[in-house]
């Protein structure tokens, strides 16, 4: 690296004040930064900073927080700071092509994924899904599109099959600090690279929606193991168990296991055996032995302290696909 850079800051969660984080403790000088309007949280529906706007007054750093770069005056003032470059980590926001023309060098977007594969909001949870066995974090060159500019350095790390989503991503707002550090020292020379992307080879990593967590218990005992990972801890993989003919159930799964079984006589969702070990349940294809679960205004617990109190929800025989229980 030759000259230190002046660099604007633009994100919100925690996984982007980490990378805020190690560009103050670099020799660049984060000049501003920027993040969403204070949101109300809690039950109180106080308006709240996100964590990179704490970060960031907490170091003298000046805070912009636009609704979004519409207005004229906002993007004169991201101009006026004449940075070398903007660094982008999950901010939320489209940047329209005069801010992404604004600094000398551009804005860079440190990405959840290894692209092209999985561009879109929720890269972390879609490679677990998918069943990907490594995952990583890309630096790209922003342009218009969405994750679509070239590549300037990949992170890569393996997903092991006890990683969760939130494992995941704190693997890589650990992996993503450094790439940006590295990146920047390339920026700095003058002597980076641009990789292209192929197209041809882009999946879409859409956001999450809160229905898709419900059990389809008609999948493979494999694939359904792969979603409860990725929604874990958000939204959280569930079940719907039918009491009564009135009285439905929503029952939380957090901890399971892939049985190798002939499943064909059984119905999928039927219990096919359930004690301390588990609840053992037939699925389109193998089994699934459920560990750990979450009964209604409950906190998780071990199925062993579940059957204390309900094992009447989870005879052998029962059916847990809602309304097909009765």
């Amino acid at each position: 690296m030759t000259k230190p850079l002046k660099i604007i800051f633009a994100g919100t969660p925690d996984f982007a004040a980490k990378h805020l984080q190690a560009l103050i403790d670099s020799p660049h000088q984060v000049i501003a930064t920027f993040c969403p309007p204070d949101k109300p949280a809690g039950r109180g529906k106080k308006l709240t900073a996100c964590a990179t706007k704490t970060l960031a007054l907490s170091h003298e750093i000046p805070v912009y927080q636009p609704k979004n770069f519409k207005d004229v005056a906002d993007q004169e003032t991201l101009k006026q700071l004449n940075a070398d470059v903007m660094v982008v980590v999950a901010y939320g926001l489209l940047l329209p092509k005069v801010i992404l023309d604004a600094p000398r060098l551009g804005c860079i977007n440190v990405h959840g994924s290894l692209l092209p594969k999985w561009r879109g909001a929720a890269p972390i949870q879609r490679s677990l899904e998918a069943g990907d066995p490594e995952t990583g974090v890309t630096i790209m060159q922003m342009d218009e599109g969405l994750d679509t500019g070239d590549m300037i350095l990949k992170s890569n790390c393996l997903i092991l099959a006890s990683d969760t989503s939130a494992s995941l991503y704190e693997k890589l707002a650990d992996l993503g600090p450094k790439a940006l550090i590295d990146t920047l020292a390339l920026m700095a020379s003058g002597d980076y690279p641009r990789v292209p992307q192929r197209n041809s080879e882009a999946t879409y990593a859409a956001k999450l929606d809160k229905a898709e967590a419900e059990i389809d218990w008609q999948l493979a005992a494999n694939k359904i193991d792969l979603k409860l990972r990725a929604f874990t801890p958000w939204p959280g993989s569930y079940f719907q168990f039918l009491e009564q003919a009135d009285k439905l159930h929503t029952i939380k799964v957090h901890q399971v296991g892939v049985i190798k079984k002939d499943t064909s006589e059984y119905q999928p969702g039927e219990i096919i055996s359930s004690d301390k070990q588990g609840i053992l349940v037939a699925t389109g294809e193998n089994a699934l032995l459920i560990q750990t679960l979450q009964l209604p205004g409950k906190k998780a617990m071990a199925v062993q302290d579940v059957l204390n109190s309900r094992a009447d929800w989870f005879k052998v025989g029962n059916l847990i696909t809602g309304k097909s229980c009765q």
